[in-house]
């Protein structure tokens, strides 16, 4: 059970809730529903910014397979089209379960660096010109692998992501709500000790739904003094009460999902007038279940709020998606690719000399060609 003042929205069963009354009250009338598949698309040819992606989950099966027999470590399936049946993930246990078992292959530095460039390889094909990365480092230390090889790697990889593609990746390490608060403050100590190879937050991730984020006050507190933003997960598939705790108690610069906000107009307000941004991840959630359907999304009702909404992937390996397909179920909305670009700009958490260099890239480009007049 969630305490301190936080309601639960877990199921006896243990299970996510399939919808809750309160949101479902609040989606209906957004539109005729849509399937993922009906999504008209917008395409690639257009500069993008990411602010919510997992590494570990960018893993696709090619790179899957190539890192589990370079470091000798079993995977569920030893095949390309076996391990592409293995990591599909239709509900958060789901994702839970592929990801426990996939990241078992990153064992030294050179791994999480050849991750990390493999993705930025993927997303700039994509149009990405800014990506700020999440990743676990404490499920590797677990495993016996040294904090400073996970965080070097990824430096390292964000590096070579400039030099080779002219990518600018920015890092944002999360610690998971069943780890110990112990954890998630050393994590956080080692967060800051990075600010000056490219991390830029702090956050927590998992089941806050069953998980309390409560005893990650101090964690929070750790990365802020030590100059870095605080991005937690909330509401993805919980309510207002755990949104309204990460922009009250955990002070939060801008929110993963946030979801559960649309319970709570007054905080809708709120959120919009503190200018916290809401990283937006539309075919994780309708895939994960958070959302009943992609037409019942609330992105439109945020942003007609005022409040900053940029798109990403999530978890793209394990759920059939990338950066561009999320961007079109956005559009699908009605919501102007140009919109959710200045958004994803002004929520990074760049240096401002990275930031103008980004918005210029979109100042530059013609948004006229690919942006009916009718979009917002």
């Amino acid at each position: 059970m969630l305490t301190h003042g936080l309601g639960c929205c877990r199921t006896p069963s243990g299970d996510i809730p399939e919808h809750w009354p309160s949101r479902t009250s609040v989606y209906g009338g957004l539109g005729p529903t849509r399937c993922l598949c009906d999504i008209a698309r917008v395409g690639a040819d257009y500069p993008k910014v990411e602010l919510h992606v997992h590494l570990e989950s960018t893993m696709r099966p090619e790179l899957l397979l190539q890192l589990a027999q370079r470091n000798d470590c079993p995977l569920p399936a030893s095949t390309l089209a076996g391990l592409a049946r293995f990591c599909v993930a239709t509900s958060f246990g789901d994702l839970g379960r592929i990801w426990l078992e996939v990241t078992k292959v990153l064992r030294h530095e050179q791994d999480f660096g050849d991750v990390l460039l493999s993705y930025a390889r993927e997303a700039t094909r994509q149009g990405a010109v800014y990506v700020e990365a999440i990743f676990n480092p404490i499920i590797h230390q677990r495993r016996g692998v040294d904090m400073d090889a996970v965080f070097s790697g990824y430096c390292d990889g964000a590096q070579k992501a400039r030099e080779e593609y002219g990518l600018e990746v920015r890092l944002t390490p999360d610690a998971d709500l069943w780890f110990s608060a112990a954890e998630a403050e050393e994590l956080a100590r080692y967060a800051v000790a990075y600010r000056e190879r490219g991390v830029v937050g702090f956050g927590v991730s998992g089941a806050d739904y069953r998980d309390s984020p409560a005893p990650f006050v101090r964690a929070s507190q750790i990365a802020r003094d030590g100059g870095l933003a605080f991005t937690p997960h909330a509401g993805e598939f919980g309510g207002a009460d755990l949104v309204r705790f990460a922009v009250e108690q955990l002070h939060a610069s801008r929110i993963r999902h946030g979801l559960g906000a649309i319970e709570d107009p007054g905080l809708l307000k709120e959120i919009a007038e503190a200018g916290i941004g809401l990283d937006i991840c539309p075919i994780s959630n309708v895939r994960l279940g958070a959302i009943p359907t992609l037409a019942e999304h609330p992105l439109p009702v945020f942003i007609s709020a005022g409040i900053r909404c940029s798109i990403s992937s999530d978890d793209p390996a394990f759920l059939d998606t990338d950066l561009t397909r999320n961007c079109d179920a956005a559009s699908s909305l009605g919501v102007s690719p140009r919109t959710l670009f200045e958004a994803g700009v002004a929520g990074a958490l760049c240096d401002d000399a990275t930031r103008a260099r980004v918005a210029e890239i979109g100042a530059a480009f013609d948004w006229s060609r690919i942006e009916p007049s009718a979009w917002t």
